[in-house]
């Protein structure tokens, strides 16, 4: 039940507003993202930034609070696995925004969400419905419009950010497994370990030293914008339910058609916004049945 106090709607509106920034925080971060690719550094290096500046930040912002104790975990292989898939899914949209437009890898990459509802039931024990099963496929067809396969609008990059979006519903429901585990904060930490520290193996052979002021801000800017905007997702959720803040995360897209627009000047088509809206309403509808369950 939604508190209808002054103090429980102020609390509501201040989680609206946390969800909305993330959504702004992280389009930004891709476009710096692919202003990078596009300059001509690997997307190896540039996802390597991302996770080492994260890995940075979380430690400045965590341990003069919580101490080197938050480092402690009791699932430490589940752990990697996430970390694993987290890097492999940012790795894969790094790689795709280098061809593709940011809002076109924006639309495909929120069928996360329909994926985490597909396999929660075979992976948690969730059981899903009829309708949430045809929203599902509904969601889907919204993709093949966004990708329009066999067109000549379609670019096989369009796949990475698929491949990016199965590896973060996957890196979801892990998070999911461990919530009652390990702390938030120790999961935060642990989310981009691979990421900084695996990646350090093959900088040596991608290595691209920034060529200007510019790009060693974008550089340091991933990594910060990434944490920030996870910590605006955690901030929404402690403020308001799931199932109020959640629709508002699509503001992501909208922020990334701005990014796209003002950043590189791509815009999307009418078949584009269709497919967008398909997505969209799949995966509102998944979060209103779940609420109604509840």
């Amino acid at each position: 039940m939604i508190d209808k106090t002054s103090g429980g709607q102020h609390h509501i509106l201040t989680g609206i507003l946390f969800i909305c920034g993330a959504g702004i925080l992280f389009p930004v971060m891709n476009g710096f993202a692919k202003f990078l690719g596009e300059s001509g550094y690997d997307s190896l290096q540039v996802s390597w930034a991302r996770a080492f500046g994260h890995i940075l930040f979380m430690l400045a912002a965590f341990v003069p609070r919580f101490g080197l104790a938050m480092l402690r975990t009791h699932r430490l292989g589940t752990q990697i696995l996430r970390s694993a898939l987290l890097m492999t899914s940012n790795l894969s949209f790094f790689f795709a925004i280098i061809t593709i437009p940011i809002a076109k890898a924006a639309s495909i990459s929120l069928t996360a969400p329909l994926v985490v509802a597909l396999l929660a039931w075979p992976m948690l024990g969730e059981r899903t419905t009829v309708g949430r099963l045809v929203a599902l496929g509904v969601g889907f067809v919204g993709v093949l419009i966004v990708i329009r396969p066999g067109t000549e609008l379609f670019q096989w990059a369009s796949l990475g950010v698929v491949l990016s979006a199965t590896c973060y519903a996957l890196y979801q429901i892990l998070t999911r497994r461990i919530a009652g585990t390990d702390s938030p904060e120790t999961s935060a930490i642990y989310s981009s370990i691979v990421g900084a520290f695996g990646l350090m193996f093959v900088l040596p052979f991608v290595w691209k030293t920034p060529e200007s002021f510019r790009d060693i801000a974008y550089f340091c800017s991933l990594g910060v914008l990434g944490a920030l905007g996870h910590y605006c997702v955690a901030r929404a959720l402690h403020y308001a339910p799931a199932n109020i803040v959640t629709p508002f995360q699509y503001m992501q897209l909208l922020g990334s058609v701005v990014v796209g627009y003002l950043f590189f000047g791509n815009f999307p088509d009418v078949l584009g916004w269709v497919g967008a809206a398909i997505i969209v309403g799949a995966g509102l509808y998944i979060g209103w049945s779940q609420r109604k369950a509840s």
